[in-house]
């Protein structure tokens, strides 16, 4: 009877051994999920992205706005009778004027 148990004993280790370290055991399953969430998450984002082009190829084929909107932040257009402004900011204080040429300190006589 105790090399039947001591049988049963090393059968449970190979078995233990076999779902803990190799190569389709317990770290095989886990990672294989973490790719699948990460791929699920990709998955999301690229549906997401279809979508918003989808509705923007619906916008410039049922009307002028979406094209219009396109073309001034696109391509910087204007409209008719509309007129253009630039703002430059001015620059900085120290690159504007140049320095005066810093002073040799006084001698002591």
């Amino acid at each position: 009877m105790k090399w039947f148990a001591g049988l049963l004993f090393l059968v449970l280790l190979g078995t233990q051994f076999r779902l803990w370290w190799s190569d389709s055991g317990v770290r095989d399953v886990s990672r294989l999920r973490q790719s699948v969430e990460q791929a699920r998450l990709q998955n999301q984002r690229l549906s997401e992205r279809n979508q918003q082009m989808v509705e923007q190829v619906r916008d410039l084929k049922q009307g002028t706005a979406a094209i219009e909107e396109l073309a001034r932040s696109e391509l910087g257009l204007i409209a008719p009778r509309e007129t253009y402004y630039q703002v430059v900011e001015a620059a900085p204080a120290a690159l504007a004027a140049p320095s005066a040429p810093p002073t040799a300190p006084a001698a002591d006589r």
